[in-house]
């Protein structure tokens, strides 16, 4: 009994600390932005990629788009602050046209665009994997077929490519979903600093510098525990709801 009360506790001294809610704040922003900015654009290179006729030239796009993904987030960084930091190429091109002086990776407001910038400059090309191989499984007589009918390739693209990849998009984005709180953890701490915590701080940051840092394990592990049940409860409300526009998702509805 005691240690119910103890989890009580730890509950409570979360949701009544401040910051908590800022990383809250600040996670679910980002969240939503990479989910309306980034989860699109592997799609949208897939469907690019698969429309290159020329073998060669298909193979040269896929190998420049994958390579960023083999970059470790602290070579990522290092790049986007020699661009992007207070005495990076962009604040000084700004100041050298007479421009306002503007620091993206020193900017509070722009934290959560840059953090989706890097994503999709790092990820979107090796996200486009499973888009292409769900893209070379789709039938070529359906496009014939279509092509005879008279369809244009726009009207093949909505009638024939889009709805042949949607299973592995829905799956994809449910398990997005599943993850949704964790907005990559190594990314955000190693610019934590040049926002300050207030508009830097997410979940993943608060647990580790409330657990591992400052030793309050009680209150990290309830933080970890919401974004848990929150996490299931997404992945199982968003299957309900490809079940209704007659997609499987995670889980098939005879299951």
């Amino acid at each position: 009994m005691d240690s119910v009360w103890v989890g009580l506790d730890n509950f409570t001294a979360a949701f009544a600390d401040p910051m908590f809610w800022a990383a809250l704040r600040n996670t679910l922003v980002i969240t939503l932005m990479q989910l309306v900015l980034f989860f699109p654009v592997p799609i949208a290179l897939a469907l690019i990629l698969n429309s290159i006729m020329s073998p060669a030239i298909r193979r040269f796009v896929q190998s420049v788009v994958y390579l960023p993904h083999f970059l470790g987030w602290v070579i990522v960084i290092s790049i986007s602050t020699q661009i992007l930091g207070a005495t990076g190429v962009v604040p000084n091109l700004l100041d050298s046209m007479g421009l306002p002086r503007f620091s993206p990776m020193n900017s509070p407001e722009f934290f959560p665009v840059l953090v989706t910038l890097q994503l999709i400059w790092k990820d979107a090309g090796w996200g486009t994997i499973m888009f292409l191989a769900a893209l070379a499984n789709i039938d070529d007589e359906l496009y014939e077929a279509a092509a005879v009918d008279g369809a244009g390739p726009w009207h093949r693209t909505w009638a024939i490519t889009i709805p042949g990849i949607m299973p592995i998009v829905v799956l994809l984005l449910i398990l997005n979903l599943g993850t949704a709180l964790s907005v990559g953890f190594e990314q955000i701490v190693l610019q934590r600093d040049n926002v300050g915590a207030e508009a830097g701080e997410v979940l993943d940051t608060y647990v580790y510098f409330n657990g591992i840092v400052d030793g309050q394990w009680g209150t990290a592990a309830a933080v970890g525990l919401v974004k848990g049940v929150v996490g299931l409860f997404l992945v199982l409300g968003a299957n309900k709801l490809a079940h209704r526009f007659g997609q499987d998702g995670v889980y098939s509805r005879d299951r």
